[in-house]
């Protein structure tokens, strides 16, 4: 019995995704752990892994389809333990028809010759069969077939060595690339493959260009609406991210009412802390920067002052017990914001670590859901952009965002009173005023100053 494939629930609010490739094709021979197709959920693309082994029987969904609703079938395999005859049949049959077309082409040379031959005809079929072999010739060289026959760990190997693929010959089961095929391997040992791609390249450079007004064709009537033809201009659909982004904080500033307080922040102790711990920590290869020393001060102060760490829920308020930071991160048509999980209770260097390895796999797309999903307030620092002060948007269900601007010399009135410069920053919090009283805000603003006053709190 064919085995269904559905579209899966990559995380937890995942309610509809994008197909955004498939990495098979139908009649290819799957085993368990092959990754199947590439998944765009509103904020990273993710793989799908095959769970059963067997054949894809047919692919129902096709790639680049969007608005794909969980559980919707888009794809099924054929189990091993099916007659394979049926199914070598039912290709050959579709193969036939499209084949058929050129027959009768091929048929009034002969048709011409011998006009009594009918029976000719019907064996007429054969021969295209035959030249079926040599139009497919290019396809095992394809990158799609490439990925098709290699294990996951094998194709994980030859990306970490820069192998490619097309250039080897698979040793497993059904001419499957297997990790001693990659590991034996050499660079270069296939000069003749991407010979024959620039071939086929003119041939699908045609059709490329075809498609090329569909955006136009299947642009929504509102677009539509707001274009103005005088410009010279180009039409983007809209990713699944940047549709999530738009949905969320259109919801954040109509139904959370947002209290700003912003405080001017003197960061000479900081700065100068941070110089040491860099000079102690450089023999383990770590480095601190100013935003990691944030996000501990920050999440300091939340335990300081638990009525901002906090989800207003309507008839109830959620409070929590540990500060875990979300990170605004930039990435590639949108935002993401990885969690920095119990920032209060980790050093500063466990901090900074886990930035790297965050910021890194969010701009590669690599984070899994629970790395992005959660958190109980955020912080986003747009310093290094020359930003001097900002105000963001509430990350619901949080309650509470730091808005972090750029550091630099400033007019400053000491301590006995006498003028001076400092090195200072302007920080701005957003509160939901539903859950946070402003005097609390307030609290919150001192606590996060004089922790980067007195920043030896830090490591205390």
């Amino acid at each position: 019995m064919p085995i269904p494939l559905r579209m899966p629930a990559l995380s937890p609010t995942m309610q509809e995704g994008k197909l955004a490739k498939w990495l098979v094709k139908e009649g290819d021979v799957v085993q368990s752990g092959d990754i199947l197709a590439e998944i765009e959920t509103d904020k990273a693309t993710m793989e799908f892994e095959a769970v059963d082994e067997g054949t894809i029987a047919s692919i129902t969904v096709a790639a680049g389809t969007e608005g794909v609703k969980v559980g919707t079938v888009i794809a099924t395999i054929r189990g091993e333990d099916e007659p394979a005859g049926e199914a070598a049949t039912k290709p050959a049959e579709p193969a036939a028809q499209p084949d058929a077309p050129a027959a009768p082409a091929a048929q009034p040379a002969p048709a011409a010759q011998a006009p009594a031959a009918p029976p000719a005809v019907a064996p007429s079929p054969a021969p295209p069969p035959a030249a079926a072999p040599a139009a497919t010739t290019p396809k095992p060289i394809s990158h799609e077939d490439n990925r098709v026959i290699a294990s996951p760990l094998a194709k994980r190997i030859a990306a970490q060595n820069g192998v490619d693929l097309a250039g080897i010959a698979g040793t497993g089961p059904h001419g499957r690339i297997i990790r001693a095929d990659v590991e034996n391997a050499k660079p270069g040992t296939a000069p003749v493959k991407p010979a024959v791609q620039p071939a086929a390249r003119p041939v699908a450079s045609a059709p490329a260009a075809a498609p090329a007004p569909a955006p136009s064709v299947a642009m929504a009537d509102e677009t539509r609406a707001l274009l103005d033809d005088r410009i010279p201009h180009t039409v983007q659909k809209l990713s699944g991210m940047r549709k999530t982004i738009a949905r969320r904080l259109a919801q954040s500033m109509q139904q959370a009412p947002h209290i700003y307080l912003t405080v001017d922040v003197r960061l000479d102790k900081l700065l100068a802390l941070r110089t040491e711990l860099n000079d102690v920590l450089a023999r383990s290869g770590v480095k601190l920067s100013v935003n990691d020393m944030l996000i501990k001060a920050l999440g300091r102060a939340l335990i300081e002052v638990p009525e901002c760490n906090v989800t207003f829920a309507g008839n109830e308020m959620i409070k929590y017990e540990r500060a875990d930071i979300s990170v605004a991160v930039s990435i590639p048509g949108g935002l993401i914001t990885p969690i920095v999980q119990d920032a209060s209770g980790r050093s500063l260097a466990a901090i900074a670590e886990t930035m790297k390895d965050l910021g890194t796999r969010a701009r590669e797309g690599k984070l899994a859901p629970a790395e992005y999903q959660g958190g109980t307030a955020s912080l986003s620092n747009m310093g290094m952009m020359g930003i001097k002060q900002f105000t963001a948007v509430i990350n619901p269900p949080q309650s509470t965002i730091l808005a972090i601007g750029a550091g630099d010399k400033r007019p400053w009135v000491m301590a006995d009173g006498s003028l001076g410069v400092a090195n200072a920053m302007t920080a701005t919090g957003s509160f939901d005023h539903r859950g946070v009283d402003g005097a609390d805000g307030a609290r919150l603003m001192a606590a996060f100053r004089e922790l980067c006053e007195k920043p030896l709190a830090l490591v205390a």
